[in-house]
């Protein structure tokens, strides 16, 4: 194996078995393995590591124990909330230890489980949305085909039944024969139907919480889960309460084989279930601190570390981190007095070492004395594309990717390992959009370790930075336990300074510092240096860098990569203000601070810099000079470096990254540039272009030549601006065989575009040719004088000015309207101090929260996307700390969950909630967004989007004449045309007054492939954003016209109908909760009658009344009231006169007669309502009494005088002279009679088809009535399947944010 000092390089590397097993967890490249195997107490032990991911399986393998025998880990935490249930729901057992549970299973509770005061918390949770995707799939994939083997058997049953009946009776004339029959076909249909229309939600289970008179304690009901009858029992699952306290573990079933921890929050009323949200967290742990006693070589780098899981992946999102989570993950660390933080996530940010989430990094590190390793991003190879929060954070250490030649032949396979170790290609590049280096340091990116037992595997491959920081920081913890152990200070500052003056270069030019940061980390280096430095204070220098003359903005270090700056010399000011941990003594440490500082700069032609600084703890400025007029085309690296005059073997104190790229500009015309270049495997090719002023676009074609196996390339396109992430466009090409590729992509005109241009690092190892590449760019433009174009509501058109300044162009508007936003303002506002036991920050305040409700309508089913303009798409460059919301139906089922990237989600027909969680520490800020304006985005169909004209005359949109189409722009010549807003009968439904139509306009076209934007300009490299403000809809003049037609009644008989209906309505209004309210109510309802005797909506409304109550004692009383006042109703109306009526037709042009129409509509309404209720509860006081129906072959057997007369069939018939029975509003009657006379197969279908015409939201009944039914035919299966169906159709409760 190499030595550290050769950066791994191997000539003709050989494995063996040992080599080989060891390459599978590198170690050796940071000198690890060498540093333990020297000092075996120093494995980690006496060293605590917070792991920031995704969770951690605490059953894994190798993350049970350490070498000493404590426990691996010591807590294991869901720091998101997307595994919280809501238990504050509290049962007493019955005499037989039964509860009911919130799914509406009951539940049998162990009576060896100690209880003191009886009082039973339970909740549940479809336990889907606890499991990854992956986990979901197999279950899935498992679950279907057990239910497929049920549901033929099922089918089997039903078609045997069919068939026996079709050789009984060969010719089916009765009329009952034929229904008997058509039952029975219903049944094969609705089985064959619902094996199609399959689709698992996933089993609930049942949570229940108590105090054991020591700690809270909790267990599950996973019966659900479970094939085999009597497992998952809740009496059988083992109690756990917090994992902190026992360390212990469960297990939902052996199907799912994926181990959960229960914490009990909130005094028992929150039950957190921690399952991981993919196999990340575990193998990054792993990777830190595994322990295998029988395989040493596939120990993480520190064995004897001890770890907490704080999951920060929320579940809910896939896998992606929230505010909340990471906030928490930080209290956490904090509480558990953790030495260590990994975290392996991050992303793109617009502004660096910025944001709520750094405030409190900062405060942990310096006060709290943290050590925080965080991965730069999978980003590279361009410059500039380190994530936030590792790469873009001054008091975190971020680590690329390195790759060594062994890990190349045993981790990756290759059949010939590159020659020498190097960043992988995907990592990510340095500087910070303020100048920074961005990348600190590098370790080995990637590691066969450890992943979660559900995976079904021990251990997995994985690579990127998010395994390059684990291993850094298991490096760290073996520093750390050194430390400890020799009773050396830990200080993140002295740490830091130690591990990046102590690596060793990867690669051989200054540039790349870029990619590797200080290089690849040596821990036995840094353990030698930290000894030498014990007793020197531990200072962290921060700086911060002005151009001369300019008070901002302050950056880091110095980044020059526009054109302009790069052809003149610059003057900076540089201030460096030591920086002691929170907890410094003033007297000791502060006042006595003095070094003497020689300051050195790499390149003294380019960066001047005074040689000597007396740095003071209140600090010091000096300027530098930067001259870049002498440099060639291309990227420069350059560094000055303060050294301690007394102490220079520190190395350096401070360095102040100096990074140049300077570009070179296109002179031809038209403007194109070509590059030839030559690659071997991980070879970046990086090439700086000022992009023409004029430029929107660039078409790239890249020819490759000179190789027989295939070859693949990552090009990457990196243009910096101000208060903007990078603007990146990337793809990965492979080429099977020479060939060429073109490609497209947008650019901004006047400024630096690198092109980078990788082969990637394992791409054609074993081949040894060189690929040569020829790559031609050329830059396409059409300025225009607006970026985004708004169309105010009115019918003027508005004026675009174009021109090409660059070449000839083709000039083809296009404009697409295809998405409605719609402002909403929350109808309610709730502020709430958040408990202590998750949410008090490490300074001691208090975080809040608010929830804001938004309630919205549709018309028709729609795909929506919630936008939060203020807090959208920022995660760490955001003061915010959290933010989230729920969209939910009136029965609380949740269509959609999101964050700061809110997701579509297509929502049915109807109304809905939406609800936006938001928090912080500072109540003024939070009391500013009670009245946040939220927008829902609606997509429209394609057929409904609205593409807009173009005209070459400002009346176009009125006269219709001169349309606009295309033209050719000619350099020099500018060209107007105008873009006109839709016409009135173009806009699409919902698209009220006030709402924004939005979409987008393109006026280019790409000169090579299909040109798709001509449809969607969305398509185009370059598009810009358009919108048309919804203006106020037409008056209908009809409607302001008013009636011409006065009232024929006299002034006496109006007020007596106006008293009467005022009479009505305090009836209505009328409290019924109270035995005394009731009284009141009958009494004056008696009253009314009497004077009012036969009045139709009268009776109505004590129907009405009647019906609303559902807290009747005598329930055959209550039916027979309801009865009795539906027959009130029925006889109150003339039905001959009333079918007389609607056997005619009404002329809709008279007024008068319109007017009839709408009384005789709303009389055949009460009439048939009233016949409705009374079928209802003449089926009730039936089911209640429990008599028997008669069947209908004893129908036919007996006489009529024999029979008791069907009150039920009678009033059924009666009903169906006036509506349609099977119709979802009056369909309940007509299942019940089939239901009365055995033919369950016919009602079932009946009711299928019901609930598919209600719409939304779905009606509890009905799935009641459908469950019931399917109970009743004995089709088990689908008995399951619909009650898993109802928990999430009709959960008890919202979920918790």
């Amino acid at each position: 194996m190499p030595s550290g000092d050769d950066n791994g390089a191997l000539r003709n590397l050989k494995l063996n078995e040992s080599t080989f097993l060891a390459s599978l967890m590198p170690k050796n490249e940071i000198a690890a393995d060498r540093f333990v195997e020297a000092h075996p107490h120093y494995d980690g032990r006496g060293v605590v590591i917070a792991i920031f991911d995704s969770g951690v399986d605490p059953a894994a393998a190798g993350l049970k124990e350490t070498p000493e025998g404590k426990p691996k880990i010591l807590d294991v935490i869901d720091c998101t909330g997307s595994g919280d249930i809501d238990t504050s729901t509290i049962v007493k057992a019955d005499d037989n230890g039964c509860i009911l549970g919130t799914s509406g299973n009951p539940l049998v509770v162990n009576p060896s489980w100690k209880n003191p005061s009886g009082e039973w918390h339970v909740g549940s949770k479809l336990v889907y949305e606890l499991f990854t995707s992956t986990l979901k799939g197999r279950l899935k994939k498992e679950r279907k085909k057990r239910w497929d083997e049920k549901n033929q058997e099922a089918i089997a049953e039903a078609v045997k039944q069919l068939d026996e009946f079709e050789m009984r009776h060969t010719k089916v004339e009765d009329i009952n024969l034929k229904k008997e029959r058509e039952d029975l076909q219903s049944r094969v249909d609705l089985l064959r139907k619902q094996a199609d229309s399959y689709d698992d939600k996933g089993p609930i289970i049942d949570a229940v919480v108590w105090h054991d008179g020591e700690v809270w304690r909790a267990a599950l009901d996973t019966q659900n889960l479970e094939d085999n009858l009597g497992c998952g029992k809740l009496a059988d699952f083992v109690p756990l309460t917090n994992y902190r306290i026992e360390r212990k573990y469960g297990l939902f079933s052996k199907l799912d084989a994926c181990t959960c921890v229960l914490n009990v929050y909130s005094n028992g009323n929150i039950l957190s279930i921690v399952t991981d949200s993919s196999p990340h967290g575990t193998h990054v742990a792993g990777i830190t601190s595994a322990y295998h006693p029988k395989e040493p070589l596939l120990n993480g780098v520190a064995p004897g570390a001890q770890l907490i899981s704080c999951k920060i992946g929320d579940s809910r999102l896939g896998s992606m981190e929230t505010g909340t989570g990471l906030v928490r993950a930080l209290i956490a660390a904090v509480e558990h007095k953790c030495d260590l933080i990994n975290m392996s996530y991050g992303e793109a940010t617009m502004l660096p070492d910025y944001g709520r989430f750094v405030d409190l990094v900062n405060e942990v590190v310096n006060k709290h004395r943290l050590i925080f390793i965080s991965s730069a991003g999978n980003n590279g190879p361009a410059l500039s594309t380190v994530g936030a929060p590792g790469g873009t954070t001054s008091s975190i250490i971020g680590v690329g990717a390195y790759v060594s030649p062994a890990m190349a032949a045993g981790a990756h396979n290759l059949v010939e390992p590159p020659p020498e170790g190097l960043e992988y290609t995907w990592s990510s590049r340095g500087p910070t959009a303020d100048g920074d280096l961005g990348v600190s340091i590098s370790a080995a990116g990637g590691a066969v370790a450890p992943v979660p037992t559900w995976t079904l595997q021990r251990r997995m491959f994985m690579n990127g930075t998010s395994m390059s920081s684990p291993c850094a920081c298991g490096g760290v913890a073996l520093l750390l336990s050194a430390m400890k152990a020799e009773g050396i200070p830990v200080s993140p500052y002295s740490v830091r300074e130690a591990l990046e003056n102590t690596c060793i270069p990867v690669g051989s030019s200054p540039e790349d510092k870029l990619s590797a940061g200080q290089g690849l980390m040596q821990v036995d280096k840094a353990y030698d240096y930290i000894q030498k430095s014990r007793d020197i204070p531990s200072v962290r220098y921060q700086l911060k860098i002005n151009q001369s003359g300019k008070t901002t903005p302050t950056s880091r270090g110095i980044y020059l990569r526009e054109a302009d700056s790069c052809h003149r010399s610059t003057e900076w000011t540089v201030k460096v203000e030591p920086k002691f941990h929170d907890d410094a003594s003033n007297l000791d440490q502060l006042v006595p601070f003095e070094e003497c500082i020689k300051l050195h700069s790499t390149a003294d032609a380019v960066v001047r810099a005074p040689e000597y600084l007396l740095l003071t703890h209140n600090g010091r400025d000096f300027n530098i000079i930067v001259d870049p007029t002498s440099l060639s085309d291309g990227l420069h690296y350059f560094e000055v470096y303060g050294l301690d005059c007394k102490s220079p073997w520190r190395g350096p104190l401070f360095r102040i990254p100096v990074t140049i790229t300077k570009p070179q500009s296109v002179k031809s015309s038209p403007p194109v540039v070509v590059f030839q270049m030559s690659f071997v495997p991980g070879h970046i090719e990086r090439k700086f272009v000022e992009v023409p002023i004029g430029a929107t676009w660039v078409e790239v074609t890249m020819k490759t030549s000179g190789f027989k196996t295939a070859r693949r390339f990552y090009i990457d396109s990196v243009q910096m601006s101000p208060l903007q992430r990078p603007i990146k466009w990337e793809s990965v090409a492979t080429f099977s065989s020479p060939s060429s590729k073109s490609f497209s992509f947008v650019v901004e005109g006047g400024r630096t575009m690198e092109l980078a241009i990788a082969q990637f690092w394992s791409s054609g190892v074993g081949s040894h040719d060189t690929t040569n590449v020829d790559f031609e760019i050329a830059f396409h433009g059409i300025s225009i004088n607006k970026g985004e174009i708004i169309l105010d509501g009115s019918e003027a058109p508005v004026r675009i000015d174009a021109d090409a300044l660059l070449s000839l162009e083709n000039l083809v508007p296009t404009a697409v309207l295809n998405k409605v936003r719609i402002p909403y303002r929350p109808v309610d506002a709730k502020l709430s101090t958040l408990s202590e036991e998750r949410d008090k920050l490490p300074s001691g305040k208090q975080t809040l929260a608010l929830i804001l409700t938004y309630k919205l309508k549709f018309e028709e089913g729609a795909e929506i996307k919630p936008h939060i303009p203020l807090l959208n798409n920022r995660i760490y460059d955001n003061k915010f700390e959290s933010q989230f919301y729920i969209i939910s139906d009136s029965n609380k089922r949740v269509y959609a969950m999101g964050d700061v990237y809110p997701d579509s989600a297509k929502l049915p027909k109807g109304e809905f909630t939406v609800q936006l969680y938001l928090r912080h520490e500072n109540v003024q800020y939070l009391e500013k967004m009670k009245q946040l304006v939220i927008f829902i985005e609606k997509k429209l169909e394609e057929k409904d989007a609205v593409r807009l004209p173009f005209y070459a005359q400002p009346d176009g949109p009125v006269t219709g004449n001169s349309s606009f189409t295309s033209s050719v722009l000619i350099p020099g010549t500018k060209e107007a045309f105008y873009v006109g807003p839709p016409s009135k009968d173009k806009l699409p439904k919902g698209a009220s007054a006030g709402s924004v139509l939005v979409g987008a306009i393109s006026y280019g076209k790409v000169s090579f492939g299909v040109n798709n934007e001509e449809k969607n300009p969305e398509k185009n490299p370059v598009s810009y954003s358009i919108s048309y403000i919804v203006p106020p809809v037409q008056v209908d003049e009809d409607k302001s016209k008013g009636s011409s037609s006065g009232s024929t009644k006299s002034v006496e008989e109006q007020l007596e109908e106006e008293v009467r209906d005022a009479k009505i309505r305090v009836l209505s209004n009328l409290k019924r909760n109270t035995d005394e309210e009731l009284s009141d109510w009958k009494e004056l309802s008696i009253s009314l009658k009497s004077e009012y005797p036969k009045y139709t909506p009268l009776l109505a409304k004590i129907l009405e009344a009647l019906m609303s109550q559902n807290n009747a004692e005598d329930k055959i009383g209550h039916y027979d009231e309801i009865i009795a006042a539906a027959n009130e109703v029925i006889e109150s109306i003339d039905t001959d006169q009333l079918a007389k009526y609607f056997s005619l037709k009404s002329d809709p042009d008279d007024e008068d007669a319109e007017k009839m129409k709408k009384k005789m509509d709303t009389t055949r309404d009460q009439l048939t309502e009233a016949l409705y209720q009374k079928g209802l509860a003449l089926a009730e006081i039936e089911s209640l009494k429990g008599e028997k129906v008669a069947d209908t072959e004893d129908a036919k057997a007996a006489t009529d005088s024999s029979v008791q007369q069907d009150l039920f069939e009678e009033n059924f018939k009666e009903v169906q002279k006036w509506v349609d029975v099977k119709s979802s509003r009056y369909g309940t009657l007509y299942v019940i009679r089939e239901r009365r006379k055995g033919r369950l197969g016919t009602a079932l279908k009946v009711l299928v088809d019901m609930i598919q015409e209600d719409g939304q939201p779905p009606k509890k009944k009905f799935y009641d009535l459908k469950l019931s039914l399917l109970e009743q035919i004995g089709w088990t299966h689908l008995v399951q399947y619909e009650k898993q169906w109802m928990n999430v159709l009709f959960p008890p409760s919202l979920p918790l944010f």
